[in-house]
């Protein structure tokens, strides 16, 4: 999505929990180790079922167009799909950058992980 592969995204996360020690990001990282066909997919209508109005959401895995969503969300996510992230700007949603979600939660307060 933001030209952030797998690899890069898991360093960026690394020096993040040198600094920061909190346990979120290091779920991250494990979720992301894991091998291609065991990542998690979510549908746009499961985001839209499990979050409310205003969420941060991150998904360590694909999002796919799948549903309607809403409401707004500010979404990180390691691949989207077009129809996908059509659908959350629609509703009003940001798309962000990993490093832009850690620089605002530095914490992960109040960042929930689906999948």
């Amino acid at each position: 999505m933001f030209s952030e592969s797998q690899s890069s995204a898991i360093m960026t996360l690394r020096k993040n929990l040198k600094k920061e020690k909190f346990p979120i990001w290091k779920t991250i990282i494990n979720e992301l180790s894991r091998s291609r066909s065991n990542r998690r997919e979510v549908n746009v209508s499961n985001l839209a079922n499990v979050t409310q109005e205003n969420d941060v959401v991150i998904v360590p895995g694909k999002i796919l167009g799948s549903g309607n969503i809403s409401h707004k969300l500010t979404v990180w996510s390691s691949s989207i799909s077009e129809g996908a992230a059509r659908k959350i700007t629609f509703a009003g949603g940001k798309l962000v950058s990993l490093e832009t979600l850690m620089n605002k939660y530095p914490s992960g307060k109040g960042v929930r992980i689906i999948g």
